[in-house]
């Protein structure tokens, strides 16, 4: 029978969760902001309890609903998105490896991203670059292969990378035959403490300020043959296929995208949960000639929207999810469309949520003017608001719109 019912065990985790986010994120999401650094003690929490590592994150996943991922990060990012960021930013290294790695290279990794309860490490996706950001085609970041020492060589560049520089493993996407475009790039994994990778720049940023994003600079990173992500015998047939214009599977960050884009957009449901909810509560305390604004249809009916198109957004991200999960392939560009109609709507939200609270949002004594500055990244990171539309316009008609 058709149900859209939560399970008892997703009941349950969504609760726990909720709970950590305003027991301990939420208060301490103004000090982080404020403090524009990594919030290591939030993060310990989170590990402590079991929240942050990857027995949890595998738990989720194993979820044959896919729900209990975007149910998760809904709720933390209820809490405040710049700390959830530091907390949940691991898990897009974690999607790069299992989009493109093998088992034995999930096992050695994975946990090495997360570290333990008395040390939690960090893990980093690098694929933006200056000049190469939703346009991953033109990624100038090379990786040559030393056939005389088994091992990779990479040079160039990254930007905007959530983690970058602080975390324990860094995933890089690189191109190893520039003529093919994404179909000639790969994955590599950068063990700890590998020479030549490092970081001049910690980004200044609009809103996510808990989350530590930085500039990556590699320059003669050697790295074991075996840090390709999967086997280098399938990359080679990948290559040759791809030379003679055959099709392919597709290319390492784009697999990576198609995994995150439902939880991603989860994340910006929470942020556009928490504006709603705060308004919400405002409105009906603040009094304006005798009576409660919430009483002015206009407040109302902003607020009415509001809850719909949250609502709205979160069946996207959940069907989504669903069909990554159980493998339903996204015809019609299901996955850009919950990440697109999630991000938009915490912009949105937030905005309304704002105008709401008067003066009173505009300032920091109020929780929704950082929750508007957090919304803004989501229509643009992990592919903005312009690619989501043409993922799924090329989807719908089957022309190479550009």
């Amino acid at each position: 029978m058709f149900s859209l019912d939560l399970s008892e065990e997703q009941e349950d985790l969504r609760e726990w969760v909720h709970g950590f986010a305003k027991d301990v994120v939420r208060p301490a999401g103004h000090e982080w902001d404020e403090r524009e650094e990594t919030p290591w003690p939030v993060i310990q929490e989170a590990a402590k309890i079991g929240l942050y590592g990857f027995e949890s994150l595998a738990t989720w996943w194993a979820d044959e609903s896919g729900l209990s991922l975007p149910i998760v990060n809904e709720e933390l990012f209820w809490g405040d998105a710049g700390i959830a960021m530091s907390i949940f930013g691991t898990t897009l290294c974690v999607a790069g490896i299992f989009a493109s790695g093998t088992p034995d290279q999930l096992a050695e990794w994975v946990p090495q991203c997360f570290g333990d309860e008395s040390e939690p490490k960090l893990g980093a996706f690098a694929v933006s670059e200056a000049e190469a950001g939703s346009d991953v085609s033109g990624m100038k970041t090379r990786a040559r292969y030393d056939e005389a020492t088994d091992e990779w060589v990479l040079n160039g560049s990254k930007a905007w990378i959530t983690n970058g520089g602080i975390a324990n493993v860094h995933v890089v996407v690189a191109s190893v035959d520039p003529s093919l475009g994404s179909r000639g790039q790969a994955g590599f994994i950068i063990p700890p403490g590998t020479k030549g990778l490092t970081t001049a720049r910690k980004v200044k940023k609009l809103g996510l300020k808990a989350s530590h994003t930085a500039d990556l600079f590699l320059d003669d990173v050697r790295i074991p043959g075996s840090c390709l992500l999967g086997e280098k015998e399938k990359f080679d047939e990948r290559l040759a296929r791809a030379r003679e214009g055959r099709s392919s599977k597709g290319q390492a960050a784009l697999r990576t995208f198609e995994v995150s884009r439902p939880t991603v957009g989860a994340q910006a449901i929470g942020i556009a949960r928490a504006a709603y909810e705060y308004a919400l509560e405002y409105a009906k305390g603040r009094e304006t000639w005798g009576r409660p604004i919430i009483e002015n249809q206009a407040v109302a009916f902003a607020l009415a929207d509001m809850k719909m198109e949250i609502d709205a957004a979160r069946l996207l991200v959940w069907r989504a999810a669903w069909m990554g999960r159980t493998g339903k392939e996204f015809g019609a560009g299901e996955g850009s469309m919950s990440k697109l109609k999630a991000g938009e709507v915490a912009v949105w939200a937030s905005e309304r949520a704002v105008q709401i609270l008067g003066g009173a949002g505009y300032s920091r004594e109020h929780p929704v003017e950082r929750m508007y500055r957090d919304s803004k990244i989501y229509t643009i990171f992990e592919g903005t608001s312009e690619i989501q539309r043409l993922v799924i316009a090329r989807a719908i008609s089957g022309a190479r719109i550009r």
